[in-house]
């Protein structure tokens, strides 16, 4: 689903992201709830400055938001793994040169468009200026899985995110 977001662009970067995990859900400007197989339920949320993934399964409750957040340092890890709970979390960010960003991000749309498992939203003022996040068709077994994007035209940056959660 591609939605149009009502909500100024706020430059920001990579390096002010952070990653909260069970944190509140904070004000949203699209929601889209996904009811999938076994009771899972998995509502992704664009915010002002980022995303946010809420998962209901059962033995499983999860929010993930990555996000500019306020009183939070920032700082977006690599790589998270919490065995235990059977959280895996990867971030990287591009910097691509010339014309790649908005290669990449006209690639992304087109991509996800039509996929009923997809959220991306462009912010006014830049075709590029895009968050989208997407619930992975293909997850190792036992496991949901979600990536996301982050396109920053103003810094040339596109954030990628990879989790994985097993699901118990």
């Amino acid at each position: 689903m591609l939605v149009t977001l009502d909500a100024p662009y706020v430059d920001t970067s990579a390096a002010d992201l952070s990653l909260a995990l069970d944190d509140v859900e904070r004000p949203a400007l699209h929601v889209l709830d996904l009811d999938l197989p076994d009771g899972v339920r998995l509502r992704l949320r664009l915010l002002g400055a980022s995303h946010q993934v809420v998962l209901h399964a059962p033995g499983a409750t999860l929010t993930e938001t990555v996000a500019c957040l306020p009183g939070r340092p920032p700082e977006l890890p690599g790589a998270v793994r919490d065995e235990a709970s059977g959280y895996h979390f990867t971030a990287t960010v591009l910097r691509p040169t010339g014309a790649g960003l908005s290669e990449q991000v006209a690639a992304l749309r087109a991509d996800l468009v039509d996929d009923p498992y997809a959220l991306v939203g462009v912010f006014p003022g830049d075709a590029d200026a895009v968050t989208a996040l997407a619930v992975r068709p293909d997850p190792p077994a036992g496991t949901l899985a979600w990536r996301t994007w982050h396109a920053y035209p103003q810094t040339n940056e596109l954030v990628l995110t990879e989790t994985v959660v097993a699901l118990r």
